[in-house]
C-alpha cells in the first residue's frame, strides 16, 4: 500500500490507475466483509499518521483528482433519475448492462465509475464505519478550512462546483415541479405562487450571496434558511401530489416524475446543508459526516446504475399500492360480519355456480367441434371471459376471485396494527370473518355447480337420448382431477392467473380514475341523445364503480382459456384446474356415468376438487398478500404470533371460522345496510 502512495507523487505514472489500485487495495475479498475492510481502512490511517511524507503525496494527489476533472454531473445527475422517462431508463439500463457506457475521465462522475467499478463496490463502502470515513478524510486533508489553500479569500473550485450543480438542480427541480400532468392532479399548484419557482429565485441569490461572502467576508450572508423553507414547501406539494394521486389514479409517467423531483429536493437538501457545514464552522471535522454520507450516496448510486429491478421496484411501487389498495376496497365487500351478509355472499355464489355449470357446458360443446388450434383458443377464452363479465353483472360471485381482492384488505389491516396486541385480536377477527366468508362462496359454487350439471346433462339426454358426455369422456374428466396425475400443479397456475387478474382489476381502476373515463363518457354526445342523460350518468357511474372488476374478469377468462394454447404452441404440457369448472365437470361425468361411477371414483374425485380448490385459494392469496405488503412496506414481525392467535382461535371456536355469530345489534346497524353492494345495476 505504501509504495502506491508513494507511486502518487511521480508525474510518469498514471495517476487514475494508482487512484485505482489504492481502492483495490482497500477492497476486502468479499463484498460483505466489513471487518476486513474496515482493517485495511484502519492500516491506511496509521501509515498515513506515521509517515507525513505519504500523507502530503496523497494530499496533493487528492486535490489534483478534483481540480482536474469536472465535478458537476457528479452532483447533479449521480444517482437522479435522467429526464428522458420512464421506458426509456429501462432501455437504456438494459442495454447498458449489455453494452457499458463510454467513461470519459474528464468528468468526476465517470471516474468515480472507474475506481469503484464492481458492483458490489457500495457494499463494502457503505458497511464501513462512517467515523472510520471521517477519520480518513481529517487525517488525508487536515482539519483546516478548505480556503486555506492559498493566502487569497478565492472560491475553491471544488466549492464552486457544488454551488454550479445547486443552480442545475434548482432549474430541475422547477421544470419538473411546474409540469402540466402535476398542475392537472393538483390545481392548487397554478392558483397560487409556486414554490417551486420561489425555491429557484431564493436559491440563486443564495449562491450568488454565499460566493461573495466567501470573497468577502464583510459580506452579509444571506442565511439557508430562507432556503429551506421553500424546499419544505415544496416537499409538501409533492405529499400533496402522491395523496391526490392515491385517490385520482397514477401511472408509470407520473410515478416517475415523482420520484425524480424527490431525489432532486433531497438532492438540494444534502448539498446545502454541506455548504452550511463550511461557512458556520470552517472546520473540515464538522462538516466530514456530511462528505461521507454524500460520498456513500454517490458510490452507491454509480455501483446500481444499471440495476434494473431496483429501478423497476423504485417506480413500480406507487402504482401497485394503487392497483392493491382498489383491489382491497372491492375485497372489504367480500369479507361478511353479520348472518345476512354471510347468506347474501352464498346466495351470489349461488347464481356463479350456475352460470360456471353453463360455461363448462359450452367449452364441452367447443371442444367436439374439431376447430383449428387458434380458433379453438379463441372461443375457449370468449367462453370464459364473457361469462365471468355475465357472472359480475348479474351480481354472482366467483368463489377463487376473493383472495386475490381479500388479501389486501388484510395487509391493510396489518399495515394499520404495527403489532399491537389489540389490533392483533381485531386481524384473529378479520381473518375468521375472512374465512367464513370463503368457505360460503365456495359452498355457492360447488354446491350449484355439480348439480346444475347434472340437470343440463338430463335435459339433453331427455331431448336428444343420447349423453351429453359420453362415458369414455366422463372418465377422463374424471381422470383429469385426480391428485395424483398433476391436477394440483394445474390448480397451482390457475392460482397466479387469478392472481394476475386481482392486479390487472385494480390496474383499470386506477386507470378509470387516472384517465377520468367516466367524466369521458359524459362528454360524448351521440349517446346522451341516444339513452338520455339520466341514463347515461347512471352508466358512467356503473363504469367509475365496475371497470376494473369487469376487466378483471374478462382477462382472467383470456389467461385461463390462453394456459392450454401457450403449452400448445410451445409442445409444453400446460393446463389448468378451477374448483368450480372442476366440480361442474363432476356433475357431466357422474351424468355421462349413469351416477354409478363407484365409490373409489367419487372418493377421488371429492379429494381432487378438495386439493384444487385449497391450492387456487391459497397460491392466489400468498401471491396477492406479499404484493400488497411489499407495496405497503410492511414487515410484519408478529406473523408468528398472529398464527398462533388464529390457530387457539379456531380450536377454541372453530364455529366463528364456519359460520357467523348471531348478533342483533350486528344485524341491524344502519350504516352496515347502507354499504354499496358489490354490484350495481343498470336500468334498462
Amino acid at each position: 500500500m505504501d509504495r502506491v502512495l508513494e507511486r502518487l507523487d511521480d508525474p510518469d505514472c498514471d495517476e487514475l490507475a494508482q487512484w485505482k489500485d489504492l481502492i483495490g487495495q482497500l477492497r476486502p475479498p468479499s463484498a460483505g466483509d466489513a471487518a476486513g475492510a474496515e482493517s485495511r481502512l484502519r492500516q491506511l490511517i496509521d501509515m498515513l499518521k506515521a509517515r507525513p511524507d505519504l500523507r502530503q503525496h496523497l494530499n496533493a494527489a487528492f486535490r489534483r483528482l478534483f481540480r482536474k476533472r469536472k465535478q458537476v454531473s457528479l452532483y447533479a445527475s449521480s444517482g437522479l433519475l435522467p429526464s428522458t422517462g420512464f421506458f426509456s431508463e429501462t432501455a437504456r439500463r438494459i442495454t447498458g448492462r449489455l453494452l457499458p457506457d463510454y467513461l470519459d475521465t474528464a468528468y468526476m462522475k465517470d471516474v468515480l465509475a472507474v475506481l469503484f467499478w464492481r458492483n458490489d463496490d457500495e457494499e463494502w463502502v457503505n458497511a464501513v464505519s462512517d467515523e472510520l470515513w471521517c477519520e480518513l478524510i481529517c487525517t488525508v486533508l487536515g482539519d483546516e478550512a478548505p480556503a486555506s489553500e492559498t493566502d487569497s479569500r478565492a472560491l475553491p473550485e471544488a466549492i464552486a462546483e457544488i454551488l454550479e450543480a445547486l443552480r442545475v438542480l434548482s432549474y430541475h427541480a422547477s421544470a419538473i415541479g411546474l409540469d402540466a400532468e402535476f398542475i392537472r392532479i393538483d390545481p392548487e399548484l397554478e392558483e397560487h405562487e409556486s414554490a417551486f419557482l420561489a425555491q429557484n429565485a431564493e436559491l440563486v441569490a443564495y449562491i450568488r450571496n454565499y460566493a461573495q461572502w466567501w470573497e468577502t467576508p464583510a459580506t452579509l450572508v444571506e442565511d439557508e434558511r430562507h432556503v429551506q423553507v421553500m424546499l419544505d414547501q415544496c416537499e409538501e406539494a409533492l405529499l400533496r401530489i402522491r395523496r391526490r394521486a392515491a385517490k385520482l389514479g397514477t401511472s408509470l409517467t407520473l410515478t416517475f416524475k415523482l420520484e425524480r423531483l424527490h431525489q432532486h429536493l433531497r438532492r438540494i437538501g444534502r448539498l446545502l446543508r454541506l455548504l452550511a457545514g463550511l461557512r458556520q464552522r470552517r472546520m473540515l471535522a464538522d462538516v466530514a459526516p456530511e462528505i461521507v454520507d454524500l460520498f456513500k450516496e454517490l458510490v452507491r448510486a454509480e455501483c446500481r446504475k444499471h440495476r434494473l429491478s431496483d429501478y423497476l421496484g423504485k417506480n413500480v411501487e406507487l402504482l401497485s399500492l394503487r392497483m392493491t389498495e382498489s383491489a382491497g376496497k372491492t375485497g372489504e365487500r367480500y369479507i361478511t360480519t353479520t348472518r345476512r351478509e354471510y347468506f347474501g355472499i352464498l346466495q351470489s355464489a349461488a347464481f356463479g355456480g350456475l352460470i360456471i355449470a353453463c360455461m363448462a357446458a359450452f367449452k364441452l360443446v367447443l371442444a367436439k367441434l374439431g376447430h383449428a388450434p387458434l380458433t379453438s383458443a379463441l372461443s375457449f377464452c370468449l367462453n370464459y371471459g364473457i361469462g365471468f363479465v355475465i357472472i359480475h353483472i348479474i351480481g354472482g360471485t366467483v368463489a377463487t376471485k376473493q383472495p386475490a381482492m381479500t388479501a389486501n384488505a388484510i395487509a391493510a389491516s396489518i399495515g394499520e396494527s404495527q403489532g399491537k396486541s389489540r389490533d392483533l385480536d381485531d386481524l384473529v377477527e378479520l381473518i375468521a370473518r375472512t374465512a367464513r366468508s370463503q368457505l360460503a362462496a365456495i359452498v355457492g359454487n360447488v354446491g350449484v355447480a355439480i348439480p346444475a350439471a347434472m340437470v343440463i346433462a338430463l335435459i339433453v339426454h331427455a331431448t336428444t337420448d343420447a349423453h351429453f358426455v359420453s362415458p369414455e369422456k366422463a372418465l377422463v374428466l374424471l381422470d383429469e382431477i385426480d391428485p395424483a396425475g398433476g391436477a394440483v400443479f394445474f390448480a397451482a397456475i390457475a392460482g397466479v392467473c387469478l392472481f394476475l387478474s386481482g392486479l390487472i382489476a385494480g390496474y383499470y381502476d386506477n386507470l378509470c380514475a387516472y384517465a377520468r373515463i367516466p367524466e369521458r363518457l359524459l362528454q360524448l354526445r351521440w349517446p346522451r341523445r341516444l339513452l338520455g342523460a339520466h341514463r347515461m350518468e347512471r352508466i358512467a357511474r356503473y363504469v367509475e364503480n365496475n371497470l376494473g372488476a369487469l376487466a378483471g374478469n374478462f382477462f382472467f377468462g383470456f389467461l385461463l382459456g390462453g394456459v392450454t394454447a401457450v403449452g400448445v404452441l410451445f409442445g409444453l404440457p400446460l393446463d389448468i384446474r378451477h374448483i368450480a369448472f372442476s366440480s361442474a365437470y363432476v356433475g357431466f361425468a357422474g351424468a355421462g356415468l349413469d351416477f354409478a361411477p363407484g365409490w373409489q371414483a367419487a372418493t377421488l374425485a371429492a379429494c381432487g376438487i378438495v386439493l384444487i380448490g385449497l391450492t387456487n385459494l391459497g397460491v392466489s392469496f400468498s401471491l396477492t398478500l406479499y404484493v400488497a405488503m411489499r407495496a405497503r412496506r410492511i414487515t410484519f414481525a408478529q406473523g408468528r404470533t398472529l398464527v398462533w392467535m388464529t390457530l387457539r382461535r379456531f380450536l377454541s371456536r372453530p364455529r366463528d371460522f364456519l359460520f357467523p355469530p348471531r348478533n342483533e345489534r350486528t344485524e341491524m346497524t344502519p350504516e352496515r345496510d347502507a354499504e354499496p353492494k358489490p354490484h350495481d345495476a343498470i336500468d334498462h
